[in-house]
């Protein structure tokens, strides 16, 4: 089992189990939250479902997940992971990241962001982080260039979704030796 919890005095990251995904029942309940996702999390089933799945890929070592606890408030505010970790390439991806909409816009996701890619880079000695957002969803992706990730093109047709829609997959990357520059500026926004 993973034990990396990844905190700051804003967040904290701890290691998903049954126990606290069930704490986010209420905040997985949120109509349309993941709706550029292929992922189901409305239901307790489907919530159950989601975090049995992201335990057996943990399992086989190609993703690390994490609930997400928003300590300014003392909630629950979400997941997210490292997933489609390719330990030889060095490459994985920050994705699966869903937050209840009023911890939207609060600067918990810069936080949460800063942490990953901070162990990713620096701990596991990772060269390169990738974020796979649907070109619809305008939310995410100017997030994701906000932190300083490069847009390396678009796979057409890539996904499908729940709901039967095929989506389009942005493409961006953190490469290793671009981390010094983008940790210096977040850790400034994030003072």
């Amino acid at each position: 089992m993973i034990t990396t919890q990844l905190e700051d005095e804003r967040v904290r990251l701890e290691p998903l189990t049954p126990e606290n995904g069930a704490f986010l029942l209420e905040v997985a309940a949120q109509p349309g939250l993941v709706a550029y996702s292929p992922s189901q999390i409305e239901t307790p089933q489907a919530l159950k479902a989601y975090v049995d799945k992201a335990l057996e890929e943990q399992e086989r070592k190609q993703c690390i997940p994490f609930a997400v606890f928003d300590k300014k408030v003392a909630a629950y505010a979400g997941c997210t992971r490292f997933m489609n970790i390719h330990w030889q390439n060095k490459v994985l991806h920050i994705g699966s990241t869903w937050i209840g909409r009023e911890f939207q816009g609060t600067g918990l996701n810069a936080h949460m962001k800063f942490l990953m890619l901070r162990h990713a880079f620096e701990k596991m000695q990772f060269e390169k982080v990738e974020f796979r957002i649907d070109e619809r969803n305008i939310w995410s992706r100017k997030a994701v260039e906000k932190l300083g990730a490069t847009l390396e093109g678009v796979l057409r047709k890539d996904v499908y979704l729940t709901d039967g829609y095929k989506r389009n997959t942005c493409c961006y990357g953190i490469l290793l030796e671009e981390w010094p520059g983008i940790r210096a500026r977040l850790a400034l926004q994030l003072a």
